[in-house]
């Protein structure tokens, strides 16, 4: 099925619900969503909605990692019979505390087979990229590493497995905030430069307008998508893009519309 700028999708949600009670309560329902295929550009999709409304589950069922009760997940156009190169980015910390820093990142690596000395040299290219170089053979754990670095060594596994979707659930949300925006540059660049479709979910708005080329607004339960806003800013974002007034002014374009959606029922 095309987008809505007739570009072939690479996720479609059709028609999504999800009932964890044989049907008595659902936390999404009539859920649909679609995202073009922009080869060579990649989309930065940002669902935003109070907790509790799906964003999450969402993420799952383009992982693979859980079936809607009812509708379809498609990936470019088909039922997802297998797995597509995807990855994601949680909140928690992620990374294996009795391995390295290198063989964390390269850990995806060594799952598909990659003999060590190919797979450590593409995973010191991706840790130099994420600002971690010198501390490759370090344990990745708290507290010999902080909180920032350890999100980047989750961001490295990701990108150097070169995934076509990348999936983060609110991956900055335990930072501080010089960290989180350390880490929102890392990853605008990051995706200017490996042009992954990329759907990350955020409480802040201020991050889901700097980040996002597409933002999506869910309701309550029973959960759909009932906002979708386009950004229209330059791919190259940096921080001073944050004092401009158009951008002050999308931010509270999408706050008032997240006011508006909290009062439906």
């Amino acid at each position: 099925m095309a987008s809505a700028d007739n570009l072939p999708s690479i996720i479609e949600l059709k028609d999504i619900g999800q009932s964890y009670d044989g049907g008595e309560n659902w936390i999404l329902k009539n859920a649909q969503l679609i995202i073009p295929d922009k080869p060579a550009q990649g989309e930065f999709v940002v669902i935003l909605g109070m907790s509790g409304c799906g964003k999450s589950t969402i993420l799952r069922y383009v992982a693979g990692l859980q079936k809607p009760t009812e509708g379809q997940v498609l990936i470019h156009g088909k039922p997802m019979e297998e797995a597509p190169r995807v990855s994601m980015v949680f909140q928690q910390y992620s990374s294996l505390p009795w391995l390295t820093v290198l063989d964390n990142v390269a850990l995806s690596l060594q799952y598909k087979g990659v003999a060590e000395k190919e797979r450590h040299e593409q995973a010191m290219d991706i840790i130099k990229k994420v600002g971690l170089d010198g501390h490759e053979n370090k344990y990745a754990q708290y507290p010999t590493l902080s909180g920032g670095q350890l999100q980047r060594i989750a961001i490295a596994r990701s990108m150097v497995a070169n995934p076509e979707i990348l999936l983060m659930d609110e991956p900055f949300g335990a930072l501080d905030i010089n960290t989180r925006l350390q880490m929102q540059e890392l990853l605008t660049s990051l995706w200017l430069e490996f042009h992954p479709t990329v759907i990350f979910v955020t409480h802040d708005i201020s991050e889901a307008v700097y980040l996002g080329d597409d933002i999506y607004i869910m309701k309550s339960p029973p959960s759909r998508f009932v906002e979708h806003i386009e950004v229209g800013l330059p791919f190259q974002r940096t921080r001073e893009l944050k004092r401009d007034p158009h951008f002050i002014e999308l931010v509270q374009h999408v706050e008032d519309k997240m006011v508006a959606v909290g009062k439906m029922n």
